[in-house]
């Protein structure tokens, strides 16, 4: 038996990702142990982990990161995403070390697993924590020569006229663009007593021992030098609820009209950027659409009344939805989209804030879907997109095509084994050979 203590920042689309792999560990024997927010406790519980709270680092709640850091909200853009960096993740680096460093003197992990944006995990390793394993839980942020800096939402191009493209877009980033973040990282590493990081921000998230990417490379850019410690392990879909009670309309979903749902997940649930633009474009279409608020009332819409062909609910689980539907509508949540192209499902996406843009943006790569590129499309844009998609069958190969491969993994099963493997050894994982060969699908 090893002891596994589990590290991940308070949002959903963190914590998720990891409750299967924490439940496969508990099943094969293991000690689980899991620092995050209080408001996940009964999640992390149910897995069978002992939950561990937060006490030096600040403990919010995730699901209403508006609320709890009210100028990240007023922000906008690079602006939006240059904060949450300096002040969600990197502020919360420091409190974290301190917590982890008191959790192991109760409970002498073999393995720390963390998901890629927790900074506490590099800050324990250069400290001389345990063996540290990532969670990717958002589409590969590594730096390679092939791609464009995490962030930018661009194209990736492995040419040589791409390559020069990549470093100058490389030194914009350090330099100019995200300088001062980089700067920040450096005064947060160094006030610990530590030396700073040339590249706080390429490379600081990238364990050597192991790195865990919940995809395949149907659905990520493929690069020459991806590092041999990375792992794609496959989608890390969540465990369906045990039980599901219907809404009453629920047999409207085998009528002879295409299905379109439309989701903006959990923490970007502007509804006047997604889920209302796309009621009211598809309100005179011969199809049913489906919108989830992602827990906000349905009053929150804001509308008088509903079109005659939507349902909307705050939640309905996945397991059971995706396989009715015909074409999602998204901002670009990794792992809901991930979840539709796992049933097969194209998409429409639209989202630019978080890791949004890189998400949509892979999406048009793998050809399962259409980039609408903005945050808050106009009615019509999505209403041509979604006809597009419907008529043709291109988007729907693609996505079965990137539904074939996610079907040749068990995330869960192949973590828990290189997790046990890095448990015994205490060294690098690294691949025998290269990453599965994968190219862009052009439509």
């Amino acid at each position: 038996m090893a002891r596994f203590l589990m590290a991940t920042m308070p949002f959903a689309g963190h914590v998720n990702p990891a409750l299967p792999i924490a439940r496969k560990l508990v099943e094969r024997g293991h000690e689980v142990w899991w620092y995050t927010g209080k408001r996940y406790q009964p999640k992390v519980e149910a897995t069978g982990a002992r939950y561990v709270p937060m006490r030096a680092a600040r403990d919010f709640d995730g699901e209403r990161v508006g609320e709890e850091f009210p100028e990240w909200a007023q922000a906008r853009g690079i602006a939006q995403f240059k904060y949450a960096l300096k002040h969600i993740f990197l502020d919360s680096g420091v409190g974290q070390l301190e917590d982890l460093t008191a959790i192991l003197r109760d409970f002498p992990a073999d393995v720390l697993v963390a998901e890629n944006s927790f900074t506490g995990a590099p800050l324990l390793h250069w400290k001389g924590g345990p063996p540290w394993a990532v969670l990717g839980s958002t589409p590969l942020s590594i730096r390679s020569r092939d791609t464009a800096p995490f962030g930018l939402g661009m194209w990736p191009d492995s040419s040589r006229g791409g390559q020069v493209r990549n470093r100058a877009l490389y030194w914009m980033f350090n330099h100019v663009l995200f300088r001062d973040v980089a700067a920040y990282a450096n005064r947060v590493i160094t006030g610990l007593g530590l030396p700073p990081v040339p590249d706080p921000l390429g490379t600081g998230t990238l364990s050597p021992y192991l790195y865990l990417q919940g995809t395949t490379p149907a659905f990520e850019y493929p690069r020459s030098d991806l590092p041999p410690q990375v792992h794609f392990i496959g989608p890390i879909l969540p465990t369906p609820p045990a039980e599901f009670e219907p809404p009453a309309w629920w047999d409207d979903l085998e009528g002879e009209r295409p299905v379109v749902h439309v989701t903006q997940g959990t923490v970007s649930t502007e509804a006047s950027d997604l889920l209302v633009p796309t009621l009211r474009a598809l309100a005179e279409e011969e199809v049913l659409v489906v919108a989830t608020t992602g827990g906000a009332p349905v009053e929150s819409l804001g509308l008088d009344t509903l079109p005659g062909n939507a349902r909307v609910e705050r939640f309905v689980p996945h397991h059971y939805l995706l396989p009715r539907v015909d074409v999602m509508v998204t901002n670009g949540g990794y792992n809901g989209v991930q979840g539709a192209l796992a049933h097969g499902v194209p998409l429409v996406a639209a989202g630019t804030t978080e890791e949004k843009p890189e998400v949509c943006r892979r999406v048009e790569w793998a050809g399962a879907g259409i980039n609408l590129r903005r945050q808050r499309p106009t009615p019509e844009q999505i209403r041509a997109a979604v006809r597009r998609v419907l008529d043709e069958p291109t988007f729907k190969q693609n996505a079965r095509r990137v539904q074939a491969d996610f079907a040749n993994h068990d995330a869960p099963a192949e973590a828990a084994v290189l997790l046990e493997q890095l448990a015994e050894t205490k060294q690098p994982l690294l691949r025998t050979g290269p990453a599965t060969e994968h190219k862009a699908r052009t439509l």
